[in-house]
């Protein structure tokens, strides 16, 4: 069985998305405020994140199949 590797992207924005999306279950339930105006810099901040991970280990990737 070989070993598939983690992305760390999808990771990171599925961890991301889960956030939001508990947030969104706790402000509509409770009391907890949770101001809608973090939502779109949150989500790109988090986005970008993951973009960086995937970018990091695409990198580390192509260096390690050239010997480097």
């Amino acid at each position: 069985m070989s070993r598939r590797r983690t992305d760390w992207g999808s990771l990171v924005a599925g961890l991301l998305f889960i956030g939001l999306g508990a947030a969104f279950v706790v402000r509509g339930t409770g009391d907890w405020g949770f101001d809608l105006v973090w939502v779109l810099p949150v989500l790109a901040i988090g986005l970008g994140l993951a973009g960086i991970a995937r970018a990091l280990v695409k990198s580390r990737d192509r260096e390690a199949r050239r010997g480097g």
